[in-house]
């Protein structure tokens, strides 16, 4: 095989496992058990992992399979149920940066979102976020996210400009360029 022909099939496999490696999902399962004894060690585990392979090659990889067994005939969302929602408001207490992990086009930053800013929840209209909650909960995550992605050398202007967009805000450079 010509030596520029095993270059092109190396570097095509570099970028076939580039790509693997960024589409993986990872789940954290999560049940009453967790959740009622606000124990965080499904959680812990995995992102203290990732810690230690390197945060940033996992970008956008984690979700949440959540188990939690409800009184039938109970109409109630995940995000409305206090017992769920203070499991997830410790959480983001010990990884207040979790948003960069989630996967966000599976929806897993808007969840969050959710378990953590007062909404209501309407079957046409979906979640209805509490506007002036809503806005301190993005501007607090902007401000972390900001300095950890710096802290960790990755480039945060665009990234926070998506995750901004997420929950239907659009912020300017000059925003960025105060802090």
């Amino acid at each position: 095989m010509p030596e520029s022909c095993y270059c092109r099939f190396s570097i095509l496999q570099l970028s076939i496992k580039k790509v693997a490696a960024e589409s993986i999902t990872i789940a954290i399962a999560l049940n009453n058990d967790f959740i009622n004894n606000l124990d965080l060690s499904p959680a812990s585990t995995v992102i203290e992992q990732l810690l230690q392979d390197g945060v940033a090659s996992h970008e956008q990889q984690l979700r949440f399979d959540i188990n939690y067994d409800l009184q039938a005939g109970d109409p109630r969302e995940l995000s409305e149920i206090p017992e769920v929602r203070l499991w997830f408001v410790r959480l983001d207490a010990k990884y207040p940066w979790l948003p960069f992990l989630l996967d966000w086009k599976a929806g897993e930053f808007v969840r969050y979102a959710a378990m953590l800013v007062p909404h209501q929840f309407s079957s046409q209209e979906g979640i209805q976020y509490n506007p002036e909650a809503l806005e301190i909960f993005l501007m607090h995550k902007i401000f972390i996210l900001g300095d950890w992605l710096k802290q960790q050398d990755i480039p945060s202007l665009s990234r926070l400009k998506s995750m901004a967009q997420m929950l239907g805000y659009e912020l300017e450079d000059a925003f960025f360029e105060i802090f």
